[in-house]
């Protein structure tokens, strides 16, 4: 961890943070991380690939961590992350790059593989697949309390976590994406109810971990966790026109077998039919037996080596 090294990029005026590790002369690796994750979700598979010859950079999207929110954080956009990923590499002078997404970092991933093809060396998601243009996966039949639902309540969230710490936020959301149900809240309960205060956290995550979290998110708070993906990514993913989506890049999918994502109506779907190649014609899946919606960090020498695996090919 102490050969990562940090520094901050200037974009429109706001400072963006940005770790990094790795020759500058090497081959490039961007990750763009998730919720609730920063930067640090990346720590394992930064010194990994820059053992292997890479350079790894991972930075914090605005409003998280130690990045600054801009202006008007209320109009934060599923937009200005991919833009700021763009402008960040601009301003490292890195053209050509091989893009590695979690969560929503995934929708970043595939939004930039389609309009900078010709910088995308390939790209490699977790936890998240490609989702074919169009509406989002229908959620219609999932209860009230769905987290999704009550994290796009504007307000309501809000309340919920005001009532905890950022650490105790983060460490609850860890605990319960962590496992294999999708978290549905009762009509008369809150999401951050839905786990006991003496919970363990998993075993893969510590408490150093959680107090590194803990730390950024006193700092940032979660408007923007909760703006973007939870709102604005929902209504904008698709605004950029974009002909023909099809990523012809080579692409890696790798899921957690016990990831919640495939208690989502669809999902299994969309990730074991034919509809996906057809945009993602080069795309190969793997899974991980025991991961979770965390693999990266539950299982990183894993994750590393398909990583690395699929950056050597």
């Amino acid at each position: 961890m102490d050969r990562i090294e940090h520094k901050f990029v200037e974009v429109k005026g706001i400072k963006l943070h940005v770790a990094e590790i790795g020759k500058e002369s090497s081959p490039a690796v961007v990750f763009l991380h998730g919720f609730p994750e920063i930067w640090y979700t990346w720590r394992h598979q930064m010194i990994g690939v820059a053992n292997a010859g890479f350079r790894a950079i991972a930075p914090d999207f605005r409003g998280y961590g130690l990045s600054d929110h801009g202006v008007e954080p209320e109009k934060t956009s599923f937009s200005d992350m991919l833009y700021d990923t763009v402008a960040i590499l601009d301003s490292l002078n890195i053209f050509k790059v091989f893009v590695i997404g979690k969560d929503f970092g995934a929708f970043v991933a595939y939004a930039f593989a389609l309009l900078y093809r010709e910088r995308v060396l390939g790209v490699v998601t977790l936890g998240v697949p490609f989702i074919p243009p169009g509406p989002l996966v229908s959620h219609e039949s999932l209860p009230e309390g769905f987290y999704i639902s009550r994290f796009r309540n504007p307000g309501r969230a809000e309340a919920d976590f005001s009532r905890f710490d950022a650490k105790t936020v983060v460490k609850n959301i860890y605990i319960l994406f962590s496992r294999s149900e999708i978290p549905i809240a009762s009509e008369n309960q809150e999401i951050m109810d839905l786990v006991e205060s003496d919970t363990l956290l998993p075993s893969w995550f510590t408490e150093e971990d959680l107090a590194a979290y803990g730390t950024l998110y006193e700092k940032s708070g979660f408007q923007t966790a909760l703006k973007v993906p939870y709102r604005s990514l929902l209504d904008e993913r698709y605004e950029f026109n974009i002909e023909d989506p099809k990523v012809e890049a080579r692409a890696l999918l790798i899921m957690g077998e016990k990831d919640y994502l495939f208690k989502f109506p669809g999902v299994k779907d969309i990730i074991n039919g034919d509809e996906m190649k057809k945009y993602v014609p080069n795309l190969e899946v793997t899974y991980l037996a025991d991961g979770s919606h965390f693999v990266q960090e539950q299982f990183p020498n894993d994750v590393n080596q398909l990583i690395l695996a699929f950056l050597g090919k």
